[in-house]
């Protein structure tokens, strides 16, 4: 099963285990309007194969539920928006603590063969040291990082008290096709794609560990299939550091393009609640699972931003997109 399954990540990763001949349980958000969210988009001959179980993470009775009968769980719903976590930091601890902690009861009642919870980079905060290894201090800088800290440690403290099989990945900076416009490479990417030359954006000093969603999704598999990463937390990134501001001139050389870049008050985070530095040490991935990127470095970064800015020109994908507003 895969919780989160309509998100961005969650998605790409119950298309490629399709693919790959699994047997699927897609775990989507309950919503009224009967949407799969990116499921919707899925050819036929992929979206026939699913199980879709639309329910609520934070509800434990339909979790349970949606969990029997299944031999491996990859939690990755979760709500990841920075800024909204500032005004509705409430709603991050039920999906995030309480959800994680929902999935996890149901594996240790179930007898579940393997959970791979996903965090996140950002429980890292601004690095203490470069690259960043799975041994870094832990740090709140926002409310969804304490959620996402507080959700590791729930998953984790079932391993170490009930021997839950659990195993924790740790993105750092996924980016790709299906990806929300509040991350900063789609947000680039819509504006110039809608025609403006003027782009809106943060703070573009801090620097970022960015990882194309391909290599993401073998890292969540290369964790299932690992018995050693039971227990363990495992950075999934591609050991290269590049700044937001050099990031948005390699996109926009990408697209053809110069552009200028106006800083949005609206966009910056709290001072204080800024990460200014993320770059991950992925030796652990490398030496448990035998994964590393294969969009690693600067070159590996302009392929993904190729293969990214292709899907996102297509009209009907760029279409769903609202680039005239902030997506918090």
């Amino acid at each position: 099963m895969v919780t989160g399954a309509d998100g961005f990540i969650g998605s790409h990763l119950t298309e490629e285990l399709v693919r790959r001949g699994h047997d699927v349980r897609a775990f989507v958000y309950y919503n009224s309007f009967n949407s799969w969210g990116w499921l919707d988009t899925f050819p036929r001959q992929i979206r026939d194969q699913l199980d879709v179980f639309a329910g609520d993470i934070r509800d434990p009775h339909g979790v349970r539920q949606a969990m029997q009968g299944c031999d491996v769980v990859f939690h990755l719903a979760a709500l990841i928006a920075i800024p909204y976590s500032y005004h509705s930091p409430d709603t991050y601890v039920d999906t995030n603590v309480k959800g994680t902690l929902n999935v996890v009861q149901a594996a240790r009642e179930l007898g579940v063969e393997k959970v791979i919870h996903t965090s996140t980079s950002e429980v890292y905060g601004t690095a203490k040291f470069v690259p960043i290894t799975e041994n870094h201090p832990l740090q709140g800088q926002s409310p969804y990082s304490a959620s996402k800290i507080g959700a590791d440690q729930i998953a984790m403290s079932f391993y170490q008290s009930f021997d839950t099989p659990v195993a924790i990945i740790r993105p750092f900076n996924t980016y790709g096709p299906r990806q929300s416009a509040r991350a900063i490479i789609p947000a680039v990417i819509t504006q110039i794609a809608s025609g403006k030359r003027q782009i809106q954006l943060g703070a573009l000093h801090p620097t970022r560990d960015f990882n194309f969603i391909k290599d993401t999704v073998r890292g969540f598999i290369a964790v299932a299939e690992s018995d050693s990463s039971v227990g363990e937390v495992i950075n999934i990134g591609s050991n290269y550091e590049i700044s937001i501001g050099e990031t948005v001139r390699l996109i926009a050389d990408v697209m053809g393009t110069e552009v200028e870049i106006v800083t949005d008050p609206v966009r910056l985070r709290p001072e204080k609640s800024e990460v200014e530095r993320l770059w991950a040490d992925n030796t652990k991935a490398k030496r448990l699972l035998g994964w590393e990127p294969v969009y690693g470095g600067r070159d590996g970064l302009r392929r993904g931003l190729q293969e990214t800015v292709e899907w996102f020109m297509n009209p009907e994908n760029l279409n769903r997109y609202k680039a005239d507003f902030y997506n918090i």
